[in-house]
């Protein structure tokens, strides 16, 4: 259970950096950015898991819709959604609407899994959600209230709602598949899906120039091989473990592990706000993931 809260907080770690090197590079098409990224990770994967693929071929016969939904939801359409989204919003607004992830995970799994939500699990939802925002907003209301709703925004929420429905899928099919074999074939159909669109989006748009650039190149290295492979491999396995509900709300620690990284590689100051809301972000999460009354009672 530990090694699942470990592996949570590193793609948490993760993920921060994908916002960040997602907006550094946005000067490339969203789906360009998505491909590369699938591309590389299924080049680095596959040494891994192409020994497993070879083996457990008659699961992926079996299983070959919900792989195809995991491909869908989680390694393409998901992450074009964003990379779209970063174009047309601010990563404050990008942030707090990422804070929503929780809730929607925790409605589709009573909704579809039928899984029971307990008082504790929902007010820790609540206050990290509120830790969210005040580091987001810098402890500000005025600055929350004149947040203005683009496109951009509303895209970074149908996001969320698309990796609430892929959390959904890999908790219910991801103990079936062996880890490397598994992440293999994810990443390779979600390949395969991407490709007509990035087609499209290069005869539309034409080929990124942009592409030649050490800098691109370099950040999409990171997204290839960290959130991509690394992240993907940790999420699904703490998923497996820890269920939709209460891995999503690890999310929650994103603007906290984001304002981290600024301070450390763009010489941010840190301010009250921030260290105010990342121990109510803290709070939230021990609050949903730790059975206080089952602790004490053992």
């Amino acid at each position: 259970m530990i090694r699942s809260y470990i592996f949570l907080l590193i793609t948490v770690m993760i993920f921060s950096g994908n916002l960040i090197v997602g907006k550094a590079i946005n000067e490339l098409p969203p789906i360009t950015i998505a491909f590369f990224r699938t591309l590389i990770a299924f080049l680095v994967v596959l040494p891994f898991g192409f020994k497993q693929f070879r083996y457990y071929h008659k699961i992926w016969r079996e299983n070959f819709w919900p792989l195809i939904g995991i491909a869908l939801t989680g390694i393409t359409t998901f992450n074009v959604l964003v990379y779209l989204s970063l174009n047309f919003t601010t990563s404050t607004n990008a942030g707090i609407v990422e804070a929503t992830t929780p809730a929607f995970a925790m409605v589709l799994s009573f909704l579809i899994l039928k899984e029971k939500l307990k008082p504790r699990h929902i007010i820790g939802t609540v206050v990290s959600f509120i830790g969210a925002l005040w580091v987001l907003t810098s402890g500000s209301i005025e600055r929350l209230l004149e947040l203005n709703i683009n496109i951009g925004d509303l895209t970074m929420l149908l996001a969320m709602i698309i990796w609430a429905f892929y959390t959904l899928i890999v908790k219910q099919h991801n103990h079936k598949f062996p880890i490397f074999g598994g992440t293999l074939v994810m990443v390779g159909l979600g390949l395969i899906v991407i490709i007509p669109a990035v087609v499209i989006e290069w005869f539309i748009l034409g080929f990124p120039s942009q592409i030649v650039n050490p800098g691109n190149w370099s950040g999409l290295l990171y997204l290839g091989i960290f959130p991509s492979f690394i992240a993907l491999v940790l999420w699904n396995q703490a998923v497996s473990d820890l269920g939709p509900s209460l891995s999503s709300v690890f999310l929650n620690l994103l603007p906290f592990f984001t304002t981290i990284g600024a301070v450390i590689f763009l010489n941010e100051q840190v301010v009250a706000a921030q260290i105010v809301g990342g121990i109510l972000v803290i709070v939230g999460v021990i609050m949903v993931n730790v059975n206080f009354r089952k602790r004490k009672s053992s």
